[in-house]
């Protein structure tokens, strides 16, 4: 298999680059005829490298450093046609995408172990209007911007601690927004603090937000939060935390839909996160891309409630449960 590494050299304390020789020599073993690339400076360095290695006919590309590394290698072969396998080496500060694929986080030498299992699962993304796309989350509204607010010396640093420093000085400052929001089952219309349409159940190191969300069902999980009040904003967090209980509340929007359409009803400018990421403004149109690129992931450990799977193999799998429990019927009939 032909396979070219992009990886950034920087991320997660400049793991990667005390670990590339280990991580080659693994892939080698694994059948991997591997090359890489150290991303640079130069904007859309990811992305570009990746673009062009699958229209170069690789098989494979390994995407290696954080959520902003592996969004690009994914914006580099998703407009494609004839899109490589997608492998993840996780290196960065939150690493929400390798968590919801059950990929070990900050050993990139454990992580390259996983490609070796062959397992994949064909995942949904999402594009942003329409020529943006995103693997994990687009959200909007006030506590989005920490990501922007975090500066990178500190997200290296501290990582996720940094985060949450940042949430806490800006929760007292959350505001309502007046939003307009179509999507496959109706419109709302109302004010919110913010949104998340959320692919996986990862979201901000939390795997509870969306707790029921699944890899491959051509759904995304628009959560609107329809409070600005601190104290309901701590008591939401709050039950985040306590098993995901929040879907339940009174003042919380919780929609399984394919497309979502984002319109403010005020002239105030909307920031949209992709990936946590700045990805333009609203008003904006997501659209679920279903099965849309195939993605290396330790399907031994994700919950078989979060993806469908392969429909043939479920239909197998039905017909050997069936057979065996005629069998079981049979023996005690005898």
């Amino acid at each position: 298999m032909r396979t070219r590494l992009i990886y950034n050299p920087t991320s997660g304390q400049e793991t990667m680059q005390r670990n590339i020789a280990e991580i080659l020599d693994i892939l080698e073993g694994f059948g991997h005829e591997t090359s890489t690339f150290a991303t640079t400076a130069e904007e859309n360095s990811a992305k570009n490298e990746a673009r062009r290695a699958a229209e170069a006919g690789f098989d494979m590309i390994i995407a290696a450093g954080g959520d902003g590394t592996i969004n690009e290698v994914v914006n580099g072969i998703a407009p494609l046609t004839n899109r490589p396998k997608l492998g993840i080496i996780p290196a960065g500060t939150t690493n929400d995408f390798a968590r919801a694929l059950k990929i070990p986080r900050n050993n990139p030498v454990a992580a390259t172990k996983i490609i070796g299992k062959n397992q994949t699962l064909s995942m949904d993304i999402g594009r942003a209007g329409v020529d943006q796309y995103f693997i994990n989350i687009a959200a909007g509204g006030s506590l989005t911007e920490l990501t922007y607010s975090v500066p990178s010396q500190l997200k290296t640093a501290f990582g996720y601690l940094a985060y949450l420093a940042k949430g806490a000085e800006l929760l007292p400052r959350v505001k309502a927004i007046p939003l307009k929001i179509t999507h496959d089952t109706g419109v709302f219309e109302g004010e919110i603090s913010m949104f998340f349409a959320a692919l996986t159940n990862s979201v901000g190191g939390f795997e509870q937000i969306a707790p029921d969300a699944q890899l491959d069902d051509g759904l995304f999980t628009l959560i609107l939060v329809r409070t600005a009040n601190l104290f309901e904003m701590i008591r939401l967090i709050g039950l985040v935390i306590n098993g995901g209980k929040h879907i339940e509340d009174k003042k919380i929007e919780y929609i399984k839909t394919s497309q979502i359409k984002i319109e403010p009803q005020t002239k105030d400018q909307m920031m949209i996160n992709l990936d946590g990421e700045y990805g333009g403004d609203a008003p904006i149109v997501l659209t679920n891309l279903k099965n849309h690129i195939e993605i290396f992931a330790n399907l031994d450990e994700i919950d078989d409630d979060n993806y469908i799977g392969d429909e043939e193999d479920l239909v197998l799998e039905a017909v050997a449960n069936k057979f065996a429990k005629e069998v079981e019927k049979s023996s005690q009939s005898d």
